[in-house]
């Protein structure tokens, strides 16, 4: 990439109306990144900082359309997933991905972040859903990066410490992916919030100073959307996992109240924007 020409991004995924989190949160950090995001939108919610009241599906067929005509004109170094809704919508996602070289084992490296849990580790898609993402998504990503509720729901491991992640990481990349992230914030009795990153062969763990606040909806795609970010800028996974952590745990520790209830993480070009 040159300097006129900065490295694309697509983000898959739904929408927040109250900007927290989801495809704005995606390109909020794509853009703090130097990286242009593109986008193929899945849902649309109606929520705020109370939460979600309302969810309408894009029709699968539209969301594969919007990879392959972005794809296949733009193009991207970098891709990601964020809630896919259903399904249908995840076997489409898988389709498009294959046909224009999204995936593992493709030009294109793909961040899975399989969003299925909600803050409070509520079962988000149906077994159904669960299923597809573990059929179809895992073997195509070159990277997941669940939360310890997402681990739960798709892998039946429930996670208690560090030893638990390990078994965690295990569990999921017996499914398919080339790698595995297994992220730490659930875990508030440890002062030390520890993701643990996984090949198959070793462990690597990443750890960082717990921030006590509770303005972290939207985190977990920030961090995805840094680690997509640093793909598309040419970084290997471990590099790419690294500098997502640092991104996230300064947008955290940064963050600000919005409305009457839990806020988004703050963006992050009010701080150091992208260091690279």
């Amino acid at each position: 990439m040159t300097a006129q020409t900065p490295p694309r991004a697509l983000t898959i995924a739904g929408s927040d109306s109250g900007g927290g989190a989801g495809l704005q949160a995606d390109l909020r950090t794509f853009t703090a990144c130097g990286v242009h995001g593109c986008v193929a939108v899945t849902a649309v919610t109606v929520q705020n900082s109370l939460g979600v009241t309302g969810i309408v599906e894009i029709p699968p067929r539209t969301v594969a359309a919007q990879i392959e005509a972005v794809v296949t004109d733009i193009g991207v170094q970098a891709a990601k997933t964020g809630m896919l809704a259903s399904a249908a919508i995840i076997g489409a996602v898988a389709q498009a991905c294959r046909a224009v070289g999204i995936g593992r084992s493709a030009q294109v490296p793909f961040v899975v972040d399989p969003v299925c849990a909600s803050m409070h580790g509520d079962q988000l898609l149906r077994d159904d859903a669960l299923d597809a993402l573990r059929a179809e998504l895992f073997p195509l990503a070159t990277l997941v990066t669940p939360n310890l509720d997402e681990v739960r729901l798709l892998a039946g491991v429930d996670v208690h410490d560090r030893a638990g992640q390990r078994e965690a990481a295990r569990a999921l990349h017996a499914m398919g992916p080339q790698w595995v992230l297994v992220k730490g914030g659930h875990l508030v009795d440890d002062p030390v919030c520890v993701d643990v990153l996984f090949d198959g062969a070793e462990f690597t763990e990443l750890p960082a100073p717990r921030v006590d606040t509770p303005h972290t909806h939207g985190g977990g795609d920030t961090m995805a959307s840094a680690i997509t970010s640093s793909l598309a800028r040419g970084a290997s996974v471990p590099q790419a996992v690294a500098y997502g952590k640092r991104y996230v745990t300064q947008a955290v520790r940064h963050a600000y109240p919005l409305g009457a209830g839990v806020g988004p993480v703050s963006p992050f070009w009010r701080f150091a924007p992208c260091e690279w």
